[in-house]
């Protein structure tokens, strides 16, 4: 493997460490052809979140197909502090780039990766076929007042997390807390670039219990859909947030 990265077998996937800035990244790759298919598991999840969809896709496609686990969780290293979705980007970005995989990939996101694929695609537009967004953070959503709601609304499981011991859930929790509101009304300005095809997918039932905040998710997700002619936007009925659970079809 390229320097900074190393290997181990399981089975038909590859798990390779792949080293930035002071850490390492796992990536697992099931061996196939292009157009690659990343996947990319929302906040709290690591690389197991596709497991039962990556076997699918494979024999489906034909395609190469690569997971990874975030700074934290599943084999890859820790980083202390904040969560920032800059670094979560460069770790991708970096990974990516050492695996080849610069050329006709199609990304897919779910949750809180929709914001780590806005930035990677932005950055790097002319790696991507196009992208999938899962029930995925788009930028239309975080208005000030969507953010003092959401900051509300987790916090009795933030003031729970700092109360008991540590976990890698809480650790992740207490990250995202610590720089959610910087974070988000960043993402509320940017876009994704129009020259790559998007499909929205947005589930019926969305996270959130509350009519006006799901109606908000909704409204998001469609307007995000509206703003080019090369986006498509999908509603996975009967799905909540999980849709490559509930609804991998």
């Amino acid at each position: 493997p390229p320097c900074g990265a190393s290997a181990a077998s399981v089975g038909t996937v590859t798990t390779r460490l792949i080293a930035r800035d002071g850490h390492r990244t796992a990536f697992h790759v099931t061996p196939g052809h292009l157009p690659v298919i990343v996947l990319d598991a929302g906040g709290g999840q690591d690389s197991s979140y596709w497991n039962n969809l990556v076997p699918v896709l494979a024999k489906r496609t034909g395609s190469e197909i690569i997971t990874y686990d975030r700074a934290g969780f599943g084999a890859s290293d820790y980083v202390k502090g904040p969560w920032s979705v800059k670094s979560a980007t460069a770790d991708l970005a970096n990974g990516l780039k050492v695996l080849g995989a610069t050329h006709d990939v199609i990304l897919v996101a779910h949750s809180l990766a929709g914001e780590i694929a806005t930035y990677l695609v932005r950055q790097h537009a002319g790696w991507f076929a196009g992208a999938v967004l899962s029930d995925a953070n788009v930028p239309e959503f975080y208005t000030d007042k969507e953010i003092k709601r959401a900051s509300a609304m987790y916090a009795p499981a933030i003031k729970a997390a700092k109360a008991n011991p540590p976990t890698t859930e809480s650790r992740q929790l207490l990250a995202v807390a610590a720089s959610f509101v910087k974070i988000s009304r960043a993402f509320h300005r940017t876009s994704w670039p129009h020259s790559v095809p998007v499909t929205v997918i947005v589930s019926e039932k969305t996270p959130f219990e509350t009519p006006e905040d799901a109606e908000a998710w909704r409204d998001a997700h469609r307007k995000f859909a509206a703003r080019a002619d090369n986006r498509q936007l999908v509603v996975a009925e009967k799905s909540a947030h999980d849709v490559a659970h509930d609804r991998p079809d």
